[in-house]
């Protein structure tokens, strides 16, 4: 596991590290792109400006995520389980997912105002779709075998779906979740892009409307970061529901 952080860790080392001396050695104007180091030092020296607009994005981001997980969880069972309810549902959900969400943010504001129940409705709508496309799939992997094993030994479809399809499903419907954390950050800032009052998305612009680059490429770590501690919880909690040996089976490396 060590051995499996110094790749990435020192591939991410050389890119700042070229980007900090290619600023330094071209002089490249801080409006238009700032040093690493000073991006660092904006972030940790006016934190106090970044703290409460973070906390602000985190609760739309966590609770967004949480509703598409329930929404899209559900909706996954329900097509998974009925071939009606998928050919009446699917080409909907299809059609929902191609259709550009940023369009219609602001009819979102209409319907729900410019608290956070706008900006967890866009939120959860970015999201969920990974998370519906991949329950389904994880339920679907179960071989018929095991499933006429089940009927043999006179399991009812609850006792066949809660013991053996829900279990075989868990690694890729924990797939679609690290998916969809990281559309919860972008839904989040969508949101606020459009008609937000406080969060890292409308601190981003009113930074940028300031001319003050360096500050908004620090919210830009901020958004950064807080994708990264999302989705790591999300693998965190892999790792604790899902058994060792089904996450090796989709791992390339075992």
């Amino acid at each position: 596991m060590r051995h499996r952080w110094l790749l990435p860790t020192a591939f991410g080392l050389l890119v700042v590290g070229t980007w900090e001396a290619a600023a330094a050695l071209t002089q490249v104007s801080p409006l238009v792109l700032p040093r690493p180091s000073e991006i660092v030092a904006v972030a940790v020296l006016k934190a106090p400006m970044f703290w409460p607009h973070l906390l602000t994005t985190a609760v739309e981001v966590v609770l967004g995520f949480l509703v598409a997980v329930a929404l899209g969880g559900a909706l996954g069972v329900l097509i998974a389980s009925s071939r009606l309810c998928e050919g009446a549902l699917f080409p909907s959900l299809v059609a929902a997912q191609v259709m550009p969400k940023i369009a219609i943010a602001p009819l979102l504001i209409v319907w729900f105002g410019f608290g956070i129940n706008s900006k967890l409705a866009l939120t959860a709508l970015i999201s969920f779709f990974p998370i519906v496309i991949n329950t389904i799939i994880g339920l679907n992997l179960t071989r018929k075998e095991e499933i006429y094993l089940f009927r043999s030994l006179q399991a009812s479809r609850f006792q066949t779906f809660l013991k053996l399809r829900l279990p075989n499903a868990l690694p890729v419907f924990f797939g679609g979740l690290k998916v969809a954390a990281t559309l919860a950050v972008i839904g989040a800032v969508v949101g606020e892009f459009t008609g937000g009052k406080s969060g890292l998305g409308y601190l981003l612009m009113f930074l940028v409307g300031n001319l003050d680059t360096t500050a908004a490429f620090a919210a830009v770590l901020y958004l950064t970061l807080l994708g990264l501690v999302v989705f790591f919880l999300v693998a965190l909690v892999e790792r604790l529901l899902v058994p060792a040996h089904m996450l090796r089976r989709f791992d390339p490396q075992a």
